[in-house]
């Protein structure tokens, strides 16, 4: 929260003309749900509803399946006329969303208007980096604007709704669903859901540019079993409040107006089903005034779950939890009605998920303003402000993972020389449009991607240099007919850079979990190939998660994470690669040696018998049986480090940085003020650019507690800026400790701060940095 108000007052100082009201923008988008008149205005109508039409405001159907399995059906005019439908998910189009409307408003009995939702998940038209790539720029202003431009985008053909953020915590690389999220950690994921919320939904619901977020999956659907799509979690309490739920009491409290329920059961209760999480924590504990909508046909898969043995108790179950609106499962609309009549559900409880939905209404002005302007619709051509943003994003998100000398070199391989070169460009992903929008980019059109073959063949015709190209494998074949080409090209060439990763669709994303989170098919053997021939080889990946990289990591001289970058793919690749920019991306996911280390992340509780020198550490020789018990009976593997391959945090950079000591303004606090919320500590330290070119750092916050009632993790992030410097250049970066992040639930389930031994690191990544202490009493 800290560092929130810290970069709103930075920029208002930037941009007071323009951002006059963002220091404001959490409190008003949620006062938007707690305007007196509105509610007024809300239980009116509620009085002149029938029970038919108080539960059409908790029906949405989707106009095609293009978003899940769901069923279509053809009477949607006469549900509009008879108000049986309160939202339509997947109608676009400026005219078609007006003609819907016009049903609605002008045929039914009490007008009242739709919303239309989109997944609009990493950008309408303008396709940005997937979000596990966008949470990589450690940039939390950037990706507001980046929310801000979808929501532009979107609204201008009548979407005023998204069904993002996904905020869910993802620590197991097997889950595809990592690629739509911030990573491992609460605190990284708190900051990117509220820049999430903030770009979305703009300054207030009624502005015609604001986007409806939605924070989702609600909850634990991160922690699903086996990293398999859709698959049961089983969280302790404590758990789920330190970890999990953090990201989305962000959400809410940045003023999110909707949030979305879960596939997933959480300690055998399916979430779309829980009372406990739907209606205890997210309306009793925060005050939550918008309305929930289940995941696509969640409420019916009920049944598969177990709890409920037909439609009529399914929907009873998720209605009396706290869904208030069925996402295309066709039970709201069909047996609520007969229940409540009968008596087995309060009228109550379906006034108040009407009031929830009409209290949303309202807040974006609708009933006033119903229609989509048609003049900005349809996006002829992709704004050019919105391209250089996407190129920005992209080029903020990349990753570099390694950067040593050639053979025979003494500097390292990247960035190139802007004298003219031959380069060979090799791999199934160098020239895929397609797979550089990512998982999710509904709009995107492949055609308006710029891939790394585009752009780099237009960077080397200005400089009279020379690009070779084969693809030499496909994503997931064994076929090597493209070998021989690949290692012809690279021979004749300078350097070689190699694309590879995963298929964006089918093999990241929603039902894209992977037993073996490694590079698909041959492309290893293709890399193999390539380096064989002793050129120097740079290694770009394309991938929705951590990868084993661990062949690449010891034979090649370079590896860029490029993730999926979306529609500025390439421009962003070679401007990275020729040093017109320095990456600045640091991981958000650790990248493991094997996938049998997942779930695998940085902020894990020590053991009793950690391995010798601490949790990540094995000093001993794995060539050789362990020598004596205490080497032994550790908690370690034998084959194999426990360490990441690549951890979080971690990125390097064509610069050096170095810190100074860390600095605390005090050598201990008493545990009684911090619980007061009124007593502060100090951290500081110097980063300074000891190398030759200008660069960003994201200089990182980590504290450890000791002596507490419950086991605290190893490491815990607790703050981070992001610091640009001219080489020479040296910056104090302070952050401060409170309550807010020395805060934790204890022993009891109590939210305190309790007397401890706290060690403070200041550094590059979740490894390293400089260390101090101090106590709490």
């Amino acid at each position: 929260m800290n560092h929130a108000r810290r970069f709103i007052a930075r920029w208002m100082l930037l941009f007071f003309p323009i951002f006059v009201a963002i220091p404001l923008l959490p409190q008003s988008l949620r006062q938007d749900l707690a305007n007196a008149k509105n509610d007024a205005r809300v239980e009116a109508l509620l009085k002149r509803m029938t029970l038919d039409e108080k539960i059409g405001q908790l029906v949405q159907y989707s106009y095609n399946t293009a978003t899940g399995p769901g069923t279509t059906r053809d009477d949607y005019p006469q549900l509009l006329a008879h108000g049986r439908i309160g939202s339509f998910f997947n109608i676009t189009g400026a005219q078609e969303v007006n003609a819907t409307q016009k049903i609605a408003v002008e045929k039914s009995r009490l007008h009242i208007p739709l919303i239309f939702g989109r997944d609009v998940i990493h950008g309408y038209r303008t396709i940005f980096p997937i979000p596990l790539a966008m949470s990589a720029t450690w940039n939390p202003e950037l990706v507001e604007q980046a929310a801000r431009v979808a929501a532009v985008e979107a609204t201008s053909e009548g979407i005023r709704w998204t069904f993002s953020p996904m905020v869910d915590i993802a620590r197991d690389a097997r889950w595809g669903r990592i690629a739509e999220g911030a990573g491992e950690d609460p605190y990284l994921g708190m900051a990117m859901a509220r820049a999430y919320v903030h770009g979305y939904q703009g300054p207030s619901l009624r502005d015609p540019t604001s986007m409806l977020a939605c924070a989702k999956h609600f909850v634990g659907y991160g922690a699903a079993e086996a990293g398999r799509e859709y698959n049961s979690a089983d969280i302790s309490e404590r758990v789920l409040r330190q970890i999990y739920l953090p990201p989305f009491q962000a959400a809410v409290e940045a003023g999110t107006a909707t949030v979305m329920s879960a596939f997933n059961s959480l300690q055998e209760v399916p979430a779309s089903a829980n009372p406990f999480t739907l209606t205890q924590i997210l309306r009793g504990e925060w005050g939550f005034r918008g309305f929930v909508v289940s995941d696509w046909t969640s409420i019916p898969e009920l049944r598969n779950h177990g709890i409920a043995l037909d439609d009529a108790t399914a929907a009873r179950r998720a209605l009396t939890a706290g869904v208030d609106m069925d996402m295309q499962g066709n039970l709201y609309a069909t047996v609520l009605a007969a229940q409540v009549r009968s008596g087995k559900i309060p009228e109550s409880v379906v006034d108040e998920a009407a009031r929830r939905v009409l209290r949303v209404k309202f807040a974006m002005g609708l009933f006033d303003h119903p229609y989509a302007d048609e003049s900005k619709s349809p996006i002829k051509n992709l704004d050019p402000e919105h391209l250089n943003l996407a190129r920005r994003v992209a080029e903020e998100s990349f990753v570099l993972l390694k950067n040593d000398p050639p053979s025979g070199g003494s500097a390292p391989l990247l960035p190139f020389a802007s004298r003219p070169v031959t380069i060979a460009l090799v791999g199934p992903l160098a020239d895929s449009a397609e797979n550089m929008l990512g998982s999710w980019s509904l709009d995107g059109r492949p055609e308006e991607v710029v891939t790394l073959r585009a752009a780099l063949a237009e960077r080397l015709d200005a400089n009279q240099g020379k690009l070779l190209y084969a693809k030499g494998t496909e994503i997931n074949t064994d076929s090597e007919g493209g070998f021989a080409e690949a290692v012809s090209d690279a021979q004749q060439a300078d350097v070689v850079v190699v694309a590879l990763g995963e298929d964006a669709k089918w093999m990241t994303g929603e039902a894209g979990s992977r037993v073996h989170v490694d590079l698909p098919g041959n492309q290893e053997k293709l890399l193999n190939a390539v380096a064989a021939t002793g050129k120097p080889v740079v290694l770009v990946v394309f991938s929705g998660r951590p990868l084993v990289l661990n062949w690449a990591a010891k034979s090649v001289p370079a590896i860029l994470e490029a993730w999926f970058p979306g529609v500025q793919a390439g421009p962003a690749l070679v401007r990275t690669l020729f040093g017109d920019v320095n990456p600045s991306g640091r991981l958000t996911t650790s990248f493991p040696r094997a996938t049998a280390q997942e779930p695998l992340y940085y902020d894990a509780l020590n053991t009793g018998r950690p391995a010798e020198g601490g949790l990540w550490q094995r000093t001993t020789d794995l060539s050789r049986p362990p020598q004596t018990p205490d080497e032994k009976y550790v908690s370690r593997y034998v084959d194999m480090p426990n360490s990441p391959l690549y951890p979080f945090g971690y990125g390097l950079s064509y610069t050096t940085f170095a810190y100074s000591k860390v600095t605390l303004s005090a050598a201990s606090l008493s545990a009684e003020a911090l619980n007061r919320d009124n007593a502060t500590l100090s951290v500081s330290a110097e980063v300074e650019n000891t190398g030759g070119r200008a660069g960003s750092e994201v200089v990182q916050l980590y504290i450890r507690q000791q002596g507490t009632s419950v086991a605290r993790p190893v490491r815990e992030l607790e703050g981070f800026q992001k610091v640009t410097l001219a080489p020479g250049e040296s910056k104090r970066v302070e952050f401060t400790l409170g309550r807010e992040q020395l805060a934790f639930w204890n022993i009891d389930m109590k939210d305190v701060v309790e007397p401890a031994n706290v060690t403070v690191w200041v550094g590059g990544s979740s490894v390293e940095g400089s260390e101090a202490g101090f106590t709490i009493n």
